[in-house]
């Protein structure tokens, strides 16, 4: 099933080119559009689970429980801080950003898991950082505003959590372990900001419907991939979601890209398909 990493990419790159849309309102601040999500993204998995609920004995173990424990947290934290840069930046400032999580997550794999080693990747994975911060170079002054470092972060922690969610896997139902992650998500979120909803009416409801539906199936794909073809395979698949993501930001929210913007995403692209290609030969 090939194609199902493609499909996800492009879920991905619709997903937050949605999410920008939504963050646009100027009265939906990033704290409570996260615990919305969240909440958007449990209502539509909720008859899904009769079919797909399934939990082994062994993700009881004291360990499996603190693992779990460990990626709802971070994951939090990664969520709230995309929500944060995005509401801020333009999708093409974002996308470069965005392009990291790829670069982490195979870097992660590479050291944490022997069957995931390949010096190519790491090599390729480095070039493309080094693109990235010569992208946001600007009269010789690194241009890194708390945004686009907000950003950077929170697509580590996407790594790590995605990287630590592995082992995990092989205890749950892809669905499953997506909706108990989100559950508590949506719990830790909305204790915190409690929010009242005066934000919602029914355009931003439906999207945010919308966007729960596209990054279920996204997550869905994504651990599917994990556990049949690897995480490397899968991630260097998944750069797709940032191109489309650049393109669709071009042409639906008409943002304009700068030149070092394109080459840099170019040359990322580039890197992680020579990955693909070489680690194939």
């Amino acid at each position: 099933m090939i194609q199902l990493p493609f499909i996800g990419a492009f879920l991905e790159a619709t997903g937050v080119i949605l999410e920008k849309k939504a963050l646009k309102d100027k009265n939906m601040n990033f704290k409570n559009y996260t615990t919305y999500e969240f909440l958007a993204i449990i209502i539509v998995m909720l008859p899904i689970l009769y079919f797909t609920w399934k939990i082994e004995s062994s993700a009881g173990s004291l360990g499996n429980i603190i693992l779990f424990a460990f990626v709802i947290i971070v994951a939090t934290l990664a969520n709230l801080l995309i929500f944060y840069s995005l509401k801020r930046e333009n999708v093409t400032e974002f996308e470069p950003i965005w392009l990291m999580l790829p670069m982490f997550t195979i870097i992660l794999a590479f050291i944490l898991f022997k069957t995931e080693r390949n010096l190519v990747s790491v090599i390729l994975a480095s070039i493309a950082s080094l693109t990235l911060v010569i992208a946001h170079v600007k009269k010789h002054h690194l241009k890194m505003d708390k945004y686009i470092l907000a950003a950077i972060l929170g697509s580590f922690l996407f790594a790590v959590e995605l990287i630590a969610s592995k082992p995990l896997l092989l205890f749950y139902n892809p669905f499953t372990f997506s909706f108990i992650r989100c559950f508590f998500i949506f719990l830790i979120c909305f204790s915190l900001f409690r929010p009242n909803g005066k934000e919602l009416n029914k355009k931003i409801g439906m999207m945010l419907i919308l966007i729960g539906v596209m990054w279920v199936m996204y997550r869905a794909i994504i651990y599917y991939g994990y556990e049949t073809v690897g995480i490397i395979h899968t991630t260097t698949i998944f750069i797709l979601s940032p191109v489309l993501m650049f393109l669709f930001a071009i042409i639906f929210l008409k943002e304009k890209p700068t030149m070092r913007q394109i080459i840099s995403t170019i040359i990322i692209v580039a890197c992680v398909v020579a990955s693909v290609v070489i680690n194939n030969l």
